[in-house]
């Protein structure tokens, strides 16, 4: 009998330790909002956001909208700089670049450079520069916008990006092994780590992200490889962005904000 409890005692302890830690969230505010996918919001009350390929900036009531089909699908959207947003249309191998209100002041094709680059990431990076993952060469390099010229800063680099992120000084990305780089504007390529497979993921420090698997988000931290389920009251979601300890959670056609603080 004695043994029969210490094995119950054992089974119950192991189960504990199996479950994710969990990490309560607050909900602050909710917003309604008529959006294909969120983009993301700055620290202006700005929300930005995808409908039917068009690219919209909301303020309050204000709305503003840049639409240009003849590029295709949308890629990707780089908000970092307000006053520059960066749309990236990779089947036309173009970028175009926007004011705080959403019109266009530059359109670069890059397949008219006088050296051909295949853009397959990009970003707003400093000193009036783009970050460009060049996929012909497998090169990362700066792309002048000012003097249209491009210089790669890496050697090639083996793999293929599964995910990519960039700030004004790093550009960053996860391997198809999860591996989590990172490359400053002088070329030095770093290893993080190791992260766990995502179905969408944000990197919110050099060792921190957030990510969403299935039908759950988690907060995972390179330090110590522990991971933390985010508890929310909502079981079902579309998309997520996080700014400033604020997660915000896009689902049936509305965002709510959440109160995040990391362990």
């Amino acid at each position: 009998m004695k043994n029969l409890y210490l094995l119950f005692f054992i089974f119950h302890f192991s189960c504990l330790i199996a479950q994710d830690q969990k990490i309560k969230v607050t909900p602050v505010s909710t917003q309604k909002i008529d959006a294909s996918f969120l983009v993301g919001l700055d620290g202006l009350e700005n929300n930005y956001f995808v409908k039917n390929n068009v690219f919209y900036k909301q303020h309050k009531t204000d709305i503003w909208e840049y639409k240009n089909l003849s590029l295709g699908t949308i890629t990707k959207i780089d908000i970092q700089n307000p006053l520059k947003i960066v749309l990236f249309y990779e089947n036309f191998n173009t970028i175009v670049t926007l004011d705080n209100q959403l019109n266009e002041t530059q359109k670069i094709n890059f397949s008219e450079n006088e050296v051909p680059i295949l853009v397959n990431a990009t970003g707003i990076a400093s000193q009036n520069k783009l970050w460009i993952y060049d996929s012909l060469s497998q090169q990362i390099g700066l792309f002048d916008y000012l003097k249209n010229t491009f210089q790669t800063i890496t050697q090639p680099i083996k793999g293929t990006l599964k995910h990519y992120e960039s700030n004004f000084n790093s550009f960053q990305w996860i391997d198809e092994n999860l591996n989590w780089y990172s490359c400053t504007i002088f070329g030095k390529i770093t290893l993080l780590g190791k992260v766990p497979d995502f179905d969408q993921i944000q990197m919110i420090s050099n060792s921190d992200l957030i990510y969403k698997k299935n039908k759950f988000i988690y907060y995972f931290t390179l330090i110590g490889n522990k991971k933390y389920l985010i508890d929310l009251d909502k079981k079902t979601f579309d998309n997520f962005y996080y700014k400033d300890q604020i997660l915000s959670i896009f689902t049936n056609q509305e965002i709510i904000n959440y109160k995040f603080t990391t362990p």
